[in-house]
This record gives C-alpha cells, sequence and structure tokens, in this order.
C-alpha cells in the first residue's frame, strides 16, 4: 500500500487517522462474542487490561521511531539490534501468518453478509471464498489502496461502531453482568491472547515516522488520540455487547448486527453487511500485497524457494510470492471449512505470530534505547507484557515457534554458504559479498504499514 502525502509530511489529524487505521478493523466485528465464550462477561476486563497494557507498547514504539526514524520500522529494528538472521524469523512470522489471518477475516464478512442474506453456512463460505478470490485477483493486477480508501474505511469502522452502541445503550441489562467470570479469573489471559488480534498495529508507526510533518511534536500526540480512540471504541462496544446481549452473546457470529438490530430493525442486517464486506476485504488486500513482496524478496535473499522470486523488482507483480501465498491460504480455507480446525484457532495463531513479532521488535529496543532512560523502561516493560500475552496463546504458540524454528534454520544454512562464498572470493582477491536478508527489512514493512487492522489482519 502506498501511503500518500503532501509535500509538506503528515499533518497530525491526518497521520492519527492512519494510525487508528492500523489498530481497528474488522476482529472487532466477531472477537466480543469469542472472547466472552472463553472468559464470560469477564471478558471485559481482558480488553481492558490490554488497552492498558498496550499503552507502554504503543509509546515504546513512538519513541524508537522517533529516536531512529527509518521506513523499515520493526524490521529496521530488529535488523540493528540482533543481524539479519533475526529479520529472517520476523519475515517468517509476517508472511506465514497471512493463511492463517486472511480465512479468519473473510469469513468475519461472510457470516455477516449470509446473515443479512438469511443464508446458513454455505452462504458464508460462499461469500468468504469471494472475498479472498477478489483480494488476490485484486494483487495480480497490481491493484494498489491509497492511504485515502483506508482513511474512509477507518472512518465507516468507528461510525458503524459508534452507531451500534448508541442504538443498543436503552436495552442494557445489569443481570446481563452475572455471573461475571463463570470460567473464573484465569481464562482472562486467554481471553486477551485470542484479542491480540485486535490490538496488533502498535508498530505501524514506526514506518511512518519520515512522513510526519513534524516527528518530534506529533508522535507522541497521535500515540494519545489512538489510545483514546481505540479504547473508547472497544470498551463501548464490548461493554454494550455484554450488557444488551447478554447470554446470548457467546453464541453469535454477528454481534454488532444485532446491537444494531435493536434499533435499526430489519435495516441493521444489509448495513453491517456492506460494511463487513468493505472492512475484510480492505485488510487483506493490503495484507496479501505487502506479504507476497515480502515473500519475493526472501525468495531472492535464498530464505525462500527461489521461483517465489519472480517480480521481486519495484513496480512488478510479485506472482511466484502471491501464488504460494494463495495455494497455503486456500489450504488453509479448505481446513476450516472441512472442519479441520476453526476460526478462534486461526484468528489465535495470527494473533500469537503478532504478538511475538511485536515482543522481538521490543526487545530489539532494549538493545537500542539508551539504558535507564524512561522509553528504556518503558520498553522493558512492554516487552514483558508481550511475553506474557504470548504465554496465554495455548495451541496457538506452537505456530510462531515452527515458524521461528524454521527460519532459523534456513538462516543459518543460507549464511553457510554466504560464508562458503565470501572465503572463497577472499581467496580469489575480491571483496564481493552478497546480503542474504538486506531487502526484507523494508519488505516486512511493506506489510506492518499496510495494515488497517484485522485480522488478516488479516
Amino acid at each position: 500500500m502506498e501511503i500518500s502525502s503532501s509535500n509538506k509530511g503528515l499533518g497530525l489529524f491526518r497521520a492519527t487517522g492512519i494510525y487508528v487505521g492500523a489498530i481497528l478493523g474488522s476482529g472487532v466485528l466477531v472477537l466480543p462474542a469469542m472472547a466472552a465464550d472463553v472468559a464470560g462477561p469477564a471478558s471485559l476486563l481482558a480488553w481492558a487490561l490490554l488497552l492498558v497494557f498496550c499503552t507502554p507498547v504503543a509509546f515504546s514504539f513512538a519513541e524508537m521511531s522517533r529516536q531512529q526514524p527509518d521506513a523499515g520500522g520493526i524490521a529496521h529494528f530488529v535488523k540493528r539490534a540482533f543481524g539479519h538472521r533475526a529479520s529472517v524469523v520476523a519475515g517468517y512470522l509476517f508472511y506465514f501468518s497471512i493463511p492463517f489471518g486472511a480465512p479468519a477475516t473473510a469469513v468475519i464478512g461472510g457470516s455477516y453478509i449470509a446473515h443479512a442474506l438469511g443464508g446458513g453456512r454455505e452462504t458464508t463460505v460462499l461469500a468468504a471464498a469471494v472475498i479472498l478470490l477478489a483480494a488476490f485477483a485484486s494483487n495480480a493486477v497490481g491493484l494498489r489502496v491509497s492511504s485515502r480508501i483506508q482513511l474512509v474505511l477507518m472512518v465507516l469502522l468507528v461510525a458503524l461502531l459508534a452507531l451500534a452502541v448508541a442504538l443498543a445503550a436503552p436495552h442494557a441489562k445489569a443481570e446481563n453482568f452475572q455471573p461475571f467470570a463463570p470460567h473464573g479469573y484465569w481464562a482472562v489471559g486467554g481471553a486477551a491472547s485470542l484479542l491480540f488480534f485486535c490490538f496488533a498495529g502498535w508498530e505501524a508507526v514506526s514506518h511512518l515516522a519520515g512522513e510526519f510533518r513534524n516527528p518530534e511534536r506529533d508522535l507522541r500526540r497521535a500515540t494519545w488520540l489512538t489510545l483514546i480512540v481505540v479504547g473508547t471504541v472497544y470498551i463501548g462496544v464490548v461493554a454494550a455487547s455484554v450488557a444488551v446481549l447478554g447470554p446470548q452473546l457467546p453464541g453469535t457470529a454477528v454481534p454488532i448486527a444485532e446491537l444494531l438490530e435493536k434499533g435499526l430493525g430489519s435495516l441493521a442486517a444489509p448495513l453491517t453487511a456492506v460494511a463487513a464486506a468493505v472492512l475484510t476485504f480492505g485488510p487483506i488486500n493490503t495484507f496479501v500485497a505487502g506479504a507476497s513482496r515480502l515473500g519475493a524478496t526472501l525468495a531472492s535473499d535464498g530464505v525462500l524457494p527461489q521461483a517465489l522470486a519472480r517480480g521481486a523488482g519495484r513496480g512488478q507483480v510479485p506472482s511466484g510470492s502471491l501464488a504460494a501465498l494463495a495455494v497455503l491460504t486456500l489450504l488453509s480455507f479448505v481446513a476450516a471449512v472441512a472442519g479441520l480446525t476453526d476460526m478462534q484457532f486461526q484468528i489465535g495463531a495470527a494473533s500469537a505470530c503478532f504478538t511475538a513479532v511485536t515482543a522481538f521488535g521490543l526487545a530489539a529496543g532494549i538493545r537500542l534505547l539508551q539504558p535507564r532512560t524512561a522509553a528504556w523502561y518503558g520498553v522493558i516493560v512492554a516487552a514483558a507484557v508481550m511475553v506474557a500475552v504470548l504465554c496465554f496463546s495455548g495451541w496457538a504458540l506452537v505456530v510462531p515457534l515452527v515458524l521461528a524454528a524454521a527460519a532459523i534454520g534456513v538462516g543459518v544454512r543460507v549464511g553457510v554458504r554466504v560464508g562458503v562464498r565470501v572465503g572463497a572470493s577472499r581467496k580469489q582477491g575480491t571483496t564481493q559479498v552478497t546480503s542474504v536478508t538486506a531487502a526484507a527489512p523494508e519488505a516486512v514493512a511493506a506489510v506492518t504499514a499496510a495494515r488497517p487492522r484485522t485480522a488478516a489482519q488479516p
């Protein structure tokens, strides 16, 4: 995705809009119900705690970006702190999270469309398949989504959620909060791990630091404004969902539609269906765009099959990497449709990958920022929080662990081959050295900056 700006750079409010768009997304259309299924009304604590704990995360990335502005963002921090092989791990976690996040995001949109049409599971699957096909097809012809469209999508989402809360508020019942923690308070941690899918994206500002008109002043301001908007929307939606839907909340696939129906009746379903389709297509489209370019770059560097490197040049369509992503996403989608996996696991796997990458970037901050400063202590707190959230991922934690192990193994083998080539070059009296992952950070940046937030972020 291209982020266009004026010659003078991004002002505070437009930058805040892009930043908010990096956090909010289609996940909030379904995750209030899934979190309530895990922890009951106490899931509200998980939302609130994540908001509080993500505050040092947000300001840590803002401070690192202010001190070391670079378009590579989080991958730039990882490369500087831990070297090229570490950036391969970050690349793998981004690239292979798409086959988990994209189908889950498409199913969210499909559920709302099926609800509007009065269809069942078959309609949901068909609608989700169309959304996925549209996203991959648009990338195959090189379609890019501009920042203006992303801002429109963000405003649409905020307006829709605010309307849902306002219309549903008169139907709230205090007794719907009882029992508050039917599965115990330990379940709040499990819900928080799942919900990070809605909170990932704070690292996106690191890619925009160079676009700010006045980064010294506006980075912190944009972070505060984003926290206020995100916190108000999330807490408002979740509180309304619990208070209005009560015991019905865990069993619904379309909680926002049901909230809107309280005030709009039959008009709510088509409204939320159109919004859900747009809001799920946008994230999938931009994440596939960024991830496909990331895959092509990693393939050019030798850490993915060489066939995936086709179209790695600037302005080209990364057809090899895009095709590989399409196949992996199709397999994941078919597995979910066949009942071999479910949407909750797919969201959990994608969320675990996002959490791991965020923790990775914060760990880099511990090495890069000046020790014993407020920013340095903030990064330590934020990293600890992300590791704690990651520990509650359950079986989904297997996904980032396997990807990290694969990336390390591939990185070691590629490093050995490069070392042999460098040694041979030195014996021949030459000094040419090929960087294994030099371009990977920029490709990783394309994934993170493209994220308007959801799921397919997927």
